[in-house]
């Protein structure tokens, strides 16, 4: 299993490394399989899951929800909960209580928590209680108002100045890596260089460590335009598309259920076009009692 170990010897040997948002079970079970060493269950869920504008609105028990079923199907990879807004910004003590509730109920080996300043002693109390943290500086979404949209961050000496500070603060309080989002590939590389930690980029160019992406960026399930940072590596809202039509017009035109997705009873045949009027509740009584077949779901 891949732990915060794994991943600073990531950098010590020079080996760049993905990650990916996992948000349910059976998308997490598919990618701790294809060998992704680090999931992500990020508070992007928001958007791309339970549809809202922004993340601001996702609870902290929308996020343990869900990286509850994430924890469910990675059996390899590091999986790190997104503090969600307002989940850690009362008090170090609700910072704390937070977290702990992404490893302890959750199942999560750590935590993410977005920004510089006070979020510094945050990682600094949580590190020496055992909660690896993920720093993440430059665009922070959570701030998303402050910046006055999801904005490219650091483009000025100053602005660059205080997140190569943030960076190094998170760095020295503890924190395991440290994501830069939304950033000028120049201060993300030499925010790499400057920090013994990895660094993760998400449209800061490729000098990071690793690269994360929001899965259904990646897959091509979101709609409209990528942002400039997003490679599509497949277009499965076209292939939703088509297979739901073609299963609907399946439907319409008798063609699904064939004979070779019935059940028979007692070893019978299937029932042939003649035979299928009776109800789905009579056609299937018969075989609720037939040992020899279980009916499975999903996996």
């Amino acid at each position: 299993m891949t732990t915060v170990l794994d991943v600073q010897r990531f950098k010590d040997e020079g080996r760049r490394f993905a990650v990916l948002t996992a948000y349910d079970y059976l998308s997490a079970k598919i990618l701790d399989e294809a060998g992704i060493p680090i999931l992500l269950v990020g508070d992007s869920l928001g958007m791309v899951m339970l549809g809202h504008p922004t993340t601001l609105p996702v609870t902290l028990d929308d996020m343990l929800h869900h990286a509850k079923a994430v924890a469910r199907g990675a059996k390899q990879a590091l999986l790190v909960g997104d503090m969600p807004f307002m989940s850690y910004h009362a008090s170090v003590e609700q910072a704390i209580t937070s977290a702990g509730r992404f490893v302890q109920e959750a199942g999560m080996h750590a935590v993410k928590l977005e920004g510089g300043g006070r979020v510094i002693e945050i990682t600094r109390r949580l590190s020496e209680i055992g909660i690896p943290v993920m720093g993440h500086v430059g665009l922070t979404p959570q701030f998303v108002h402050q910046m006055g949209g999801f904005k490219v961050q650091g483009k000025t000496d100053a602005q660059a100045a205080r997140i190569l500070a943030d960076a190094k603060g998170l760095e020295q309080a503890g924190a395991f890596s440290i994501v830069l989002e939304g950033v000028p590939s120049k201060l993300a590389s030499a925010i790499a260089h400057a920090l013994r930690i990895p660094t993760i980029g998400i449209g800061a160019g490729p000098a990071t460590d690793g690269q994360v992406l929001v899965l259904h960026d990646m897959l091509g399930l979101t709609s409209g335009k990528a942002p400039k940072f997003v490679k599509r590596y497949a277009n499965l809202a076209e292939e939703v598309a088509r297979a739901a039509t073609a299963y609907a017009a399946d439907v319409r035109d008798g063609k699904f259920p064939g004979p070779e997705h019935e059940y028979s009873a007692n070893g019978s045949a299937p029932a042939t076009d003649s035979t299928r009027q009776g109800s789905p509740r009579t056609r299937g009584e018969a075989s609720e009692f037939v040992g020899s077949e279980e009916v499975r779901y999903g996996g």
